[in-house]
């Protein structure tokens, strides 16, 4: 497969500098970056997403021909009477952008979410598949 058929990550969105991090639009428009484990095979590309704390109707895929995007909003929930006196968690939710190859056919993608873990499966593009030809006798 070709270099154009890699998927490729887009930068994080994390502010350069402290005045950054004041501005409370910059605030809102920031996002964890989830891990993503990628496996090619011959058929498709499979994307494997952790997004502890987002519930299913937190979970927002937008597919395009030429990206994808990812972004949850973590719901971590308190028991009634406590408060945290610490969180590793600051940023509520999380986003990811990855750029796809005109080679993955976008119309057929599945999706399944359990347990924290987003399952994209992309296949590729008929013409990009590898096929089987017949060899008859003369």
């Amino acid at each position: 497969m070709s270099e154009k058929a890699n998927v490729a990550k887009q930068d994080r969105q994390v502010p350069q500098d402290k005045q950054q991090q004041d501005r409370p639009a910059e605030k809102r428009d920031m996002a964890m970056v989830p891990a993503v484990d990628v496996i090619e095979d011959a058929s498709a590309i499979t994307l494997l997403a952790d997004l502890p704390g987002v519930s299913r109707d937190k979970l927002n895929l937008q597919l395009l021909p030429d990206s994808l995007t990812i972004e949850g909003e973590v719901s971590l929930a308190m028991p009634e009477g406590m408060e945290s006196s610490h969180a590793e968690v600051r940023l509520p939710r999380y986003r990811r952008v990855f750029s796809l190859s005109r080679e993955l056919d976008t119309e057929n993608t599945s999706a399944e979410f359990q347990n924290g873990v987003l399952k994209l499966r992309i296949p590729k593009a008929a013409h990009v598949q590898p096929r089987k030809i017949e060899v008859r006798a003369a």
